[in-house]
C-alpha cells in the first residue's frame, strides 16, 4: 500500500502543534521508558505500523531490552514488567479502546495505586497523544521506516 498523502505538508501548523503537544508529554512526570511502552502498546492496538516501528526503534536507542519489547503485546502474561508499568499498560489499553460503560473502577484503582494524581493525568495525555498520531498515520498510510534517517532512528540498527 502506498501513502495516501503527506498530512504534515497539507496542514503544517496543526502538525507542529501536535508535535509540540507530544514533546510536552515527553517532558512530563512520566519516565521515558514508560512513554515508550505506552507508545508501543497503543500503536499495536491501533494497528499503526509506522508508529510501532518508530517507537520500537526509539526504545531500542534508549536501551530497552529486546525481550521486553517483544512482550509488550502480551504484557498481561509477562513477568518482565513492574507493577507500575503494568498499571500504565492497563490504562493505555483502556483509554485506547474506551469501553462503552466508561473506565472501570478497578482499572482506575490499579493505576491510582502506582501513580500520583499528576502522573495519572500526564499518562492520560501521553495516551491521547499517541492515539492522535496513530489515527493520522493509519488514515494516510504512512510507511514504516520512511522517516528513520530524518528522525535519527537509523541509529537503532533495526533496518
Amino acid at each position: 500500500m502506498s501513502q495516501r498523502l503527506d498530512y504534515a505538508a497539507q496542514s503544517p501548523e496543526l502538525f507542529r502543534k501536535l508535535g509540540t503537544f507530544s514533546h510536552a508529554v515527553h517532558n512530563s512526570s512520566i519516565e521515558a521508558a514508560i512513554i515508550d511502552l505506552v507508545n508501543i502498546r497503543a500503536s499495536q492496538l491501533n494497528g499503526c505500523g509506522f508508529c510501532l516501528d518508530m517507537h520500537v526503534k526509539e526504545a531500542t536507542i534508549r536501551g530497552e531490552r529486546a525481550l521486553r519489547l517483544h512482550h509488550v503485546a502480551a504484557w498481561r502474561e509477562s513477568n518482565l514488567f513492574s507493577a507500575r508499568e503494568r498499571a500504565c499498560l492497563a490504562w493505555t489499553d483502556t483509554l485506547t479502546h474506551l469501553p462503552a460503560q466508561g473506565i472501570a473502577d478497578d482499572v482506575y484503582e490499579r493505576v491510582r495505586s502506582q501513580l500520583s494524581e499528576q502522573e495519572i493525568v500526564d499518562l492520560t495525555y501521553a495516551v491521547m497523544a499517541i492515539n492522535a498520531w496513530n489515527r493520522a498515520n493509519v488514515a494516510f498510510r504512512t510507511q514504516p521506516g520512511s522517516l528513520d534517517q530524518a528522525f535519527g532512528l537509523d541509529k537503532a540498527g533495526l533496518a
